[in-house]
């Protein structure tokens, strides 16, 4: 019997190795461990620096692997255009998120493998969140961005409670119909603490639970079993993120009180349907659980990180502000039919997206089959890694790219008429909420700059504090903690403030 299997080794061993003689080689990448493979050399946290780092040696498309697990590395928008958007039916899968799984987002837009039940979750969210229909959310998006700067206004020293709460309260009201009024809303609270276990859930498909599935039955004290017993601890607060608006929305259409909302609106087509409706319960709340999952942190996160490079680069603040008072004056606040006119402006926001990306690395796609790329094999099953830091810093496409240059994106000879970035994925996967992603971002930047002069904090003894440029890992990525000085521009800025409207509005 052992003889017998030891023959049968022996002969996949000969056939890998005839077969691996006749295809073209992987795609170049560093030395490997035996066995283990890159395990030592991939670190729980900033991997996308690392993958990056790599790239600038070993090229736009890397070769790693983990314990037998290929890993391919795309450091550039061509590599990924080619392979995730033209070759986008192998390339669309996704692996399993076992600790993603372990808290209960299965039926999760973003984590789906490729097949019907994510085809239908997208057309629903496509039809809610489509270019054409976000123009209908415009007033809400308005709205909080007013109330920001009447926030920030009073409450300088919370300025990242503001800017969560500015993005929780925009998909809170279109996902749900609910408007947030106060810090004790519970939708506040809800979306607060999944805010927190999505960034600590780590790296998405790369934890040991996601290499080695036994360890979710292991104690969390176990090494490597961290992640599973995060993951299970904190099921409870993912199933009521899921389960309270679901709640709360059906109460209110059995009421007759519900607003316009995605939510009402499956609900009410699913009602109208009957049994034909293609969607269950669950992917309704799964649906609506990938809105948030998609747009509150990344949101929050880009806002933060305009902050900071705000902070650090006050010339670039001035001179947007000088397009604003050119083209707006000093007796409104502006409106979104002013972004055509504010150049300088949309370069700022574009540059805040490339800068430090708030999603650095994506979330990893999967081949289907096995592929041919410029000549470099990809195994079926690979994990493929949109590494969105090394595109954003790509030199063959950005001078200087580590600077923050927003006038980089002019046209010539004003600028280098650099490409923005590819900020919201590829292919089939490709963030179906990025038009209110990218209308969010832009009113709440030109807002801020209209009205308010963002500069380095001083300590005790009246001396600038310089912040550190780091972040955290994970699906999205937050500048750590960093002080800054928010005030009115002047006296007219702060009257505008004051008395702009934040009453409820309809669409």
């Amino acid at each position: 019997m052992y003889l017998l299997a030891l023959f049968g080794c022996a002969l996949l061993y000969t056939y890998f190795r005839i077969r691996s003689k006749h295809r073209p080689p992987l795609p170049p990448g560093p030395p490997a461990d035996p066995i283990i493979g890159h395990l030592r050399l991939i670190p729980p946290d900033g991997q996308e620096t690392l993958f990056y780092e790599l790239g600038k040696k070993y090229g736009d498309v890397m070769y790693l692997h983990v314990l037998g697990r290929p890993l391919v590395v795309l450091n550039s928008v061509q590599a990924a255009v080619d392979l995730l958007d033209k070759r986008s039916a192998n390339y669309s899968d996704r692996p399993r998120f076992l600790p993603f799984e372990l808290m209960g987002w299965n039926a999760t837009m973003a984590l789906l493998p490729y097949g019907k039940q994510l085809r239908r979750h997208r057309r629903m969210v496509q039809q809610y969140l489509a270019s054409s229909k976000c123009l209908d959310y415009q007033p809400i998006q308005r709205r909080e961005a007013r109330s920001l700067l009447q926030n920030l206004l009073r409450n300088s020293d919370s300025r990242e409670h503001c800017l969560r709460r500015f993005s929780i309260s925009i998909i809170i009201r279109i996902v749900h119909g609910h408007q947030i009024t106060s810090d004790d809303d519970p939708y506040v609270q809800i979306t607060q603490a999944a805010a927190h276990i999505i960034r600590n859930a780590g790296p998405p498909g790369q934890t040991p639970i996601d290499f080695f599935s036994f360890l979710q039955y292991l104690p969390s004290w176990f090494p490597g079993a961290y992640y599973a017993g995060f993951a299970k601890e904190n099921k409870p607060a993912i199933d009521t993120l899921h389960d309270y608006p679901f709640e709360d929305v059906s109460a209110q259409m059995a009421e007759g009180t519900a607003k316009p909302s995605f939510l009402s609106k499956q609900l009410e087509a699913r009602r109208r349907a009957g049994a034909n409706y293609p969607n269950t319960i669950e992917d309704i709340k799964g649906a609506a659980g990938a809105i948030y999952l998609a747009g509150v942190d990344t949101t929050w996160s880009s806002i933060s990180i305009f902050f900071l490079a705000m902070v650090l680069n006050p010339e670039h603040q001035a001179r947007a502000q000088q397009e604003i008072d050119n083209v707006i004056g000093p007796s409104r606040l502006p409106e979104f039919g002013d972004r055509p006119s504010l150049p300088y402006v949309e370069c700022v926001m574009q540059e805040t997206l490339r800068w430090n990306s708030a999603v650095p690395s994506g979330i990893p796609h999967r081949s289907l089959e096995d592929d041919i790329y410029n000549g470099m094999f990809i195994p079926k099953g690979s994990l493929i890694i949109p590494n969105t830091r090394g595109m954003t810093l790509d030199d063959k496409i950005y001078k200087d790219p580590a600077m923050f240059n927003p006038a980089r994106y002019l046209p010539k000879p004003d600028g280098n008429a650099e490409p923005y970035p590819s900020a919201f994925g590829f292919g089939r996967r490709i963030c179906p909420g990025r038009h209110l992603a990218n209308a969010s971002v832009w009113i709440a930047l030109v807002s801020i700059l209209a009205t308010l002069d963002i500069s380095k904090a001083v300590d005790d003894n009246g001396k600038e504090i310089t912040p550190e440029v780091a972040f955290s890992s994970g699906i999205t990525s937050h500048p750590h903690p960093y002080r800054c000085s928010i005030r009115p521009r002047n006296k007219i800025t702060r009257v505008l403030i004051e008395g702009s409207d934040v009453s409820e509005g309809t669409y």
